[in-house]
């Protein structure tokens, strides 16, 4: 599959002199939607290739604040990218000895891996030691490195995450006069409308049971056996001492004010004190010149917090997105309209759906019903198909072969007006082997453990940033994403424009199967008819457009239209006077058709 792709596109880059092709990004006074790039910055700058099982920093290496320089932003930035997300930039538990610098030494017993999550914070006012070329000057060189990115031309997002902190939580650089989460809670209670956290009053913290693969190791000089008298609730809203290895044991979860063990009962009034402390956090941040929020498991903390914090920090500045990890439908509009947000993840619906169809499973019409649901939201709703949680696309346990996704990938980038997202290592098809540490075998590349990152370190060329060591396969399906990402973030047709359904109405005229997908967009004089398809083995169809989108298009009868396909194939359609055309659909493939007179 993947030669016989590789084939198909690069016979696309070799079509001569194209009557079309994908046009160069607007000017910026022109409207463009946001294309967000993930970054894991303990993995991204990291050249050395050891890759050890529970490797420690020295052994498998760390990517740094530094590591992402002028070369490397402008080449994010040459994908068609306008918002960088760096993820694991505030200060969370790890098993790397940095007491030499103030910094606690961090318990086994409650560390995922020896890297750490970076959603087990441990400070929420500091940078991750790990990720500073001089410990001492964290702070500085993330400052430096929102610079450079704005420079280049690009906007920052970084994590805030607010419904669970690490359980060895102390804030030591919290600024002067800041009470420390939990410094003034009444710990006999369970539940108490003040306090930062829930208890367990009159139990012992319990790690899992046979849980670490470096206790040992940690024993020999001295285990610490991490001691919390009495325990908190885990993070994942587990109230026993004692949660299980597959728990969100290392974390604790923070009180808005609602007494999860009493029918989630309200005590909004006066402000909780967490409120208040959540919010100048992100003030904090926020005045350091960053542009949005990823907020962790936003759905986990009441949306009348997030109605509240949200308007004071964009009183701020202006400028912020805040975007939410959410995964119930039911709450969307809830967690737009009331709490704020500018955009959510569009998990659940989009992303499964694309996936079960790149694995050949379920109907395309499917998507069809997600677009009419989403209709009056769609502009807040961020589509993907890799981030740090999901399996990578080209895993055995997703697709196997990375251009498997180029039909759901145009999907996700056109098919309405909400921005799109890769994370990085997609692009170049990195499949995330190897059992890096806690997280295991998995499809995913880890966000536990120290490790190279293989096929991005090839693009990463030593730090030249240009793609020196990869493959024409690899440096093809990058240039299908620089591609794809810079024109569905600046053609008005998709930007601006409406969207038309077409799938439903050539399955029930039975002229297309089950895993091809179609769609119009149009805007003015821009209009795109999307084909994509799922099929495994080559097929012919026959595309008609309804009357509804005939009137969009403002077809005439007396005129004859064609379509060139923008996705440099250079396969020409022309339509009959029924506003029909045929179409070869090779496996896993997508054209975006711009219909011309």
């Amino acid at each position: 599959m993947k030669k016989l792709f590789m084939v198909f596109f690069l016979g696309f880059l070799a079509c001569q002199a194209p009557k079309e092709k994908i046009p160069e990004p607007m000017s910026e006074k022109q409207p463009i939607k946001p294309v967000i790039y993930q970054v894991m910055i303990r993995l991204f700058g990291n050249t050395i290739t050891t890759n050890k099982t529970y490797g420690t920093i020295r052994e498998n290496g760390v990517g740094k604040l530094n590591d992402i320089n002028e070369a490397a932003l402008q080449a994010i930035k040459e994908l068609g990218v306008t918002h960088v997300w760096y993820t694991g930039i505030i200060e969370h538990a790890l098993l790397t000895d940095y007491s030499q610098f103030g910094i606690a030494v961090d318990d086994a017993d409650v560390v995922k891996g020896r890297a750490g999550s970076p959603y087990a914070i441990k400070d929420y006012y500091d940078v991750n030691p790990d990720l500073a070329a001089d410990v001492k000057n964290r702070v500085a060189e993330f400052e430096a490195l929102v610079t450079r990115t704005h420079t280049a031309g690009l906007k920052v997002i970084i994590d805030f995450v607010p419904n669970h902190v690490a359980r060895a939580y102390k804030s030591d650089a919290k600024p002067a006069g800041v009470k420390d989460l939990g410094e003034e809670d009444d710990t006999s209670v369970s539940f108490r409308q003040s306090n930062n956290f829930y208890y367990l009053p009159g139990q012992t913290f319990q790690p899992p049971a046979r849980y670490n693969p470096l206790a040992q190791e940690q024993a020999d000089s001295e285990d610490k056996k991490f001691m919390e008298v009495p325990a908190k609730v885990t993070g994942n809203d587990q109230f026993t001492a004692a949660p299980g290895v597959n728990e969100w044991f290392e974390t604790v979860k923070l009180n808005y004010g609602v007494d999860i063990q009493n029918n989630r009962t309200k005590h909004f009034e006066p402000i909780p004190d967490t409120w208040v402390k959540m919010k100048d956090i992100l003030v904090y941040w926020a005045q350091k010149g960053v542009d949005g929020f990823r907020c962790d498991m936003a759905e986990m903390v009441p949306v009348e917090f997030w109605q509240w914090a949200v308007p004071q920090v964009k009183a701020v500045a202006p400028h912020i997105i805040f975007i939410a990890e959410i995964y119930n439908p039911a709450e969307y509009r809830n967690y737009i309209h009331t709490g704020k947000f500018d955009l959510l993840y569009d998990k659940v619906q989009l992303y499964d759906t694309l996936r079960n169809l790149t694995n050949q499973h379920g109907n395309a019409n499917y998507i069809t019903g997600i677009q009419q649901w989403l209709a009056d939201i769609n502009p807040h709703m961020l589509h993907f198909l890799e981030n740090h949680d999901e399996q990578r696309i080209a895993s055995r346990d997703f697709a196997g072969d990375p251009w498997k996704a180029v039909p759901a990938m145009v999907i996700s980038a056109t098919i309405d007006k909400g921005p799109v997202m890769i994370y990085f290592g997609q692009e170049v098809g990195e499949p995330g082997a190897g059992a890096e540490g806690f997280g295991g075998e998995d499809g995913r590349t880890t966000i536990f453990d120290y490790w190279g990152v293989p096929e991005h370190q090839k693009w990463m060329n030593d730090g030249k940033f240009d793609g020196g060591k990869l493959d024409d396969n690899q440096k093809a399906l990058r240039q299908f994403y620089a591609d794809i990402l810079k024109f569905s973030s600046t053609n008005p047709a998709i930007v601006q424009g409406a969207y038309y359904d077409l799938t439903v109405f050539n399955q029930q005229q039975e002229n297309i199967p089950h895993l091809v997908h179609v769609f119009a967009r149009v805007h003015g004089d821009e209009r795109l008819v999307i084909v994509s398809g799922f099929n495994d083995k080559f097929l012919r169809v026959k595309i008609r457009l309804s009357d509804e989108v005939k009137q969009a298009f403002n077809l005439q009868p007396d005129q004859d239209y064609v379509g060139r396909d923008l996705m440099r194939s250079g396969v020409d359609i022309g339509l009959d006077k029924e506003g029909a055309f045929e179409v070869d659909v090779p496996a896993y493939v997508s054209y975006i058709f711009k219909i011309k007179s």
